[in-house]
């Protein structure tokens, strides 16, 4: 038998209500911030994500997907949703329109890495993306718009981590600090860090590995290297996330894994914490449009994993509202009955009330008991009787009660 690749899961119908759930909280706060939905290609040119995300990052030189078409050339499956909405930002011209252009998509990510609880190769994703905007409000709003969402959905004890990673004035001085100081710690790094310590130095500092962690912990800060700029832009971000009343811890550690995150970074995380717990984070990217050909644009964005949230409201055993259930089954009894019932659930589809039908020529026993198997509250029976008078039986299944009314009352009853 054949089985779902590794990190892959299917989403079963008992699963979906999570699912539309979290969707319709995410569609009702962006409608509340003024954003509006974008969907972008499963798969772009691979140079895309190499240009974006950075060579030396751990998904393009390890997680990616990459294939080659028919025609030659190289693509990838999307490993994340910021790159491929700036370059439809870019194509289809929308720095001529009124900025922010703030945009979400709710998408499909790949990337090849080792799964875990809430983590999977094949994943989806809600995120966010305000375009053309450098004021630090902005960043208040998008960490605001997070919280509110994780706060709709009903979730609990969540906090926010928040960081400053400076600009590409100012960072250059923090990497090279942070490689001086990692030189004397190089006998003991992982074999992870040890590739980073060259090629991606900024990620030394988000290391899981317990003695990485320790020595992350002594690491020169960020904030001590921050040009005036992204100091003041940082004080500010702080000052607007304490007016609106959304408490924060400054985590001096806090790095994303990918190279074009600028100034503000943020993570949200449950109540209990572990190594790949966050509930969702993101940050700003000012750099990120110029890279892939557009003029300098500032922008910010957020995204949150749909498995992983799913795992937050089961553990928080937040209830989810149920999917609408099916309210009727028609039974039938003979070829003439068959004719009526189909044409009777027709009928009711049109006036928009779902209904499932019976098929094939069971037993009125075996037709019940296939009722019961869905769920549904009523089953109509349709016989010969029924068929001469133009009634129905109407069976309410948690009583087993029946009565026989008109084929024509039907919609007023379910209504």
């Amino acid at each position: 038998m054949y089985k779902s690749p590794r990190g892959t899961a299917d989403i079963l119908p008992g699963e979906q209500h999570y699912w539309r759930y979290i969707e319709s909280k995410a569609s009702e706060v962006c409608r509340l911030y003024g954003y509006q939905r974008v969907d972008t290609p499963v798969f772009e040119e691979a140079g895309l994500f190499t240009r974006s995300i950075g060579e030396g990052t751990d998904i393009v030189t390890k997680e990616m997907y990459t294939f080659q078409d028919q025609s030659g050339n190289d693509l990838a499956l999307r490993p994340e949703g910021t790159a491929p909405v700036c370059r439809a930002y870019l194509e289809h011209g929308m720095d001529n329109v009124p900025q922010p252009v703030k945009l979400f998509y709710f998408a499909a990510i790949f990337r090849y890495e080792r799964p875990q609880a809430g983590r999977y190769r094949q994943h989806y994703q809600f995120g966010c993306e305000a375009i053309g905007e450098a004021s630090p409000t902005l960043d208040a709003e998008v960490i605001d718009m997070a919280w509110r969402f994780f706060s709709l959905l009903g979730l609990r004890e969540f906090s926010l981590q928040l960081n400053s990673i400076g600009c590409r004035i100012c960072r250059p001085k923090h990497l090279e600090a942070l490689r001086q100081y990692y030189a004397g710690q190089a006998g003991g790094l992982c074999q992870d860090c040890t590739t980073r310590l060259e090629k991606n130095t900024l990620r030394l500092l988000d290391c899981k590995k317990p003695f990485c962690q320790a020595a992350a912990d002594r690491a020169p800060k960020s904030s001590d290297y921050l040009c005036q700029e992204c100091s003041e832009h940082f004080e500010h971000v702080k000052t607007y996330l304490k007016t609106a009343a959304i408490p924060f811890r400054v985590n001096h550690r806090l790095v994303r894994g990918l190279d074009y995150y600028t100034r503000t970074v943020f993570e949200i995380h449950p109540p209990e914490e572990a190594a790949q717990s966050a509930l969702g984070g993101g940050g700003r990217y000012d750099n990120l449009i110029e890279q892939l050909g557009g003029k300098p644009t500032p922008a910010i964005g957020f995204a949150t994993g749909m498995e992983r949230i799913v795992l937050n409201l089961k553990k928080q055993q937040i209830a989810v509202p149920e999917l609408p259930r099916l309210k009727l089954f028609i039974a039938c009894l003979g070829e003439e009955a068959k004719l009526e019932a189909i044409r009777l659930a027709s009928q009711l589809r049109q006036q928009g009330i779902p209904v499932l039908l019976s098929a094939g020529d069971r037993s009125l026993k075996a037709q019940l008991r296939q009722a019961n198997g869905y769920g549904v509250d009523y089953t109509a029976i349709i016989g010969e009787d029924e068929v001469k008078s133009h009634t129905l039986t109407l069976r309410t299944m948690a009583t087993s009660e029946q009565q026989s009314i008109a084929a024509s009352k039907l919609v007023e009853l379910l209504e």
